[in-house]
């Protein structure tokens, strides 16, 4: 009896899903690059004689009183540009679930295990710390998101290349990172609601998805309808992002007779430059600027909420996503790609440390009412994230000439036809065009040996 195949953890993936993958990750690390320098720029624009106007600007309100929207350059970042980056991700998930990593429930186990790991072990460690200094246990759940974007970012700047599958597992961590970041906005960070508006809210939702199925194109339809959506969204009380996600998940993600794009490709792939590139850069802009001095830095350490984000991001999450990913691995019976080690899974884990964007946000809603500990906050979101930028760096780049010979084993193509020749070996098109060729080799051969047989003949005979 054959022993039974066991499934391969960080395993090779499809044609389609490595390209989708290589596509979507090269737009983040654009915009992560984008989002250093953002948040560099909040960072010396806080800290310099342009701190006054800097907080001017910021406070800066403007917006209808009537529709509730009279809000600040800070709020409209955070309630407004956002709601494009959670569009994104709701896009994402929807593909994920619909045709990527999480289509398949059993291959779905090991990262989103991993995932889940990862952010309930940051948020135990921040409730732990909290608890024994007696700090205020509202942040648990600062520490507990991804930023795909900076973390590609931080890989950009040191130069390291990843194989697809890592790459992919970093991705799926960060989508369903951002799923569990959308719930706990929607269910923890939600203090009063007004049905009454929640109720027009989701009758616009309905309205949306009605058009869409309907295959009725056009922005001029859309992003008003959209814009309506996030208003009545933010009147009730329930986050506004809620309403980019929620649209996100709506979009169609198959493909039907006729299209070579399925609706969600496409308008993805027209949205996604503008979060990555704008959105989320200027979120960064307007949030990350946080004054930050040596006593700033000592409070950080001292004080039980801002440890306990710093501790919660690079230890909770480093031992989350990797003991989740072997715990799940073992119980599934999953082995590891033989060309990988789990010194590459703690790296990776390491480096979902990175919590930026959703992180500020978080920090944000905890303390509404402490400014103060609220600025602290980010600036503990800022250092956990550059001390787990600086340990995976340390980390990956130590595996760095792997990662580059499986790099350009993955790109090989040397009959030039678009097709890494990795994909060719294993594709039937491949084994059938192989076999023609060696049939076409041995009828040579055969000839050649009858062309040889009857010369040998002819020489034989009589003169």
């Amino acid at each position: 009896m054959a022993a039974p195949i066991r499934r391969k953890f960080l395993g090779r993936l499809s044609l389609p899903e490595r390209t989708f993958v290589t596509d979507a990750l090269r737009t983040e690390t654009v915009g992560g690059i984008i989002l250093l320098v953002a948040a560099i720029a909040a960072l010396l624009l806080a800290n310099t004689p342009l701190s006054g106007i800097y907080q001017d600007v910021r406070d800066f309100s403007f917006g209808p009183d009537a529709l509730h929207l009279r809000l600040s350059i800070d709020s409209w970042a955070a309630d407004g540009l956002l709601t494009i980056f959670f569009f994104v991700a709701g896009i994402e998930l929807k593909r994920e679930l619909i045709a990527g990593e999480l289509r398949d429930r059993r291959a779905a186990a090991l990262p989103v295990v991993a995932a889940i790991c990862g952010m309930a072990m940051p948020a135990l460690v921040y409730v732990a710390v909290g608890a024994a200094g007696g700090g205020n246990l509202k942040g648990w759940a600062v520490p507990t998101a991804t930023d795909i974007a900076f973390a590609l970012a931080v890989l950009a700047v040191i130069g390291t290349a990843l194989p697809a599958a890592l790459r992919a597992f970093l991705l799926t961590l960060a989508v369903v990172d951002d799923l569990g970041a959308i719930l706990i906005i929607a269910i923890f960070y939600t203090t009063h609601i007004d049905f009454a508006a929640l109720g027009f809210a989701f009758a616009g939702l309905v309205v949306f998805w009605t058009l869409h199925r309907k295959g009725i194109r056009g922005a001029y339809i859309y992003v008003p309808l959209a814009f309506v959506i996030w208003a009545l969204m933010h009147a009730s009380g329930v986050h506004a992002t809620i309403a980019g996600v929620t649209m996100g998940l709506m979009l169609r993600c198959t493909v039907r007779e006729g299209e070579e794009r399925s609706p969600a490709e496409r308008i993805e792939h027209r949205v996604r430059p503008l979060s990555a590139g704008l959105a989320v850069p200027l979120f960064a802009l307007f949030a990350a600027g946080v004054p930050v001095s040596g006593e700033a830095i000592g409070q950080v350490f001292s004080r039980p909420e801002t440890l306990g984000v710093v501790l919660g991001l690079v230890v909770g999450k480093t031992i989350g996503v990797f003991g989740g990913s072997w715990l799940a691995a073992r119980f599934t019976k999953a082995e590891l790609n033989e060309d990988l080690a789990w010194a590459d899974v703690f790296a990776i884990a390491s480096l979902a440390g990175i919590g930026f964007t959703v992180s500020l946000l978080i920090g944000e809603l905890a303390f509404p009412a402490d400014p103060t500990l609220a600025a602290e906050v980010k600036a503990a979101v800022l250092i956990g994230s550059l001390l787990a930028a600086v340990v995976s760096g340390v980390l990956l780049k130590m595996r760095n000439n792997t990662y580059r010979k499986l790099c350009e084993e993955e790109e090989r193509d040397e009959d030039q036809d678009g097709i890494p020749d990795i994909y060719e070996l294993d594709s039937p098109a491949y084994h059938l065009r192989m076999a023609a060729i060696h049939e076409a080799k041995a009828a040579e051969h055969r000839r050649l040996a009858e062309v040889a047989a009857a010369s040998d003949s002819g020489d034989d005979g009589p003169a």
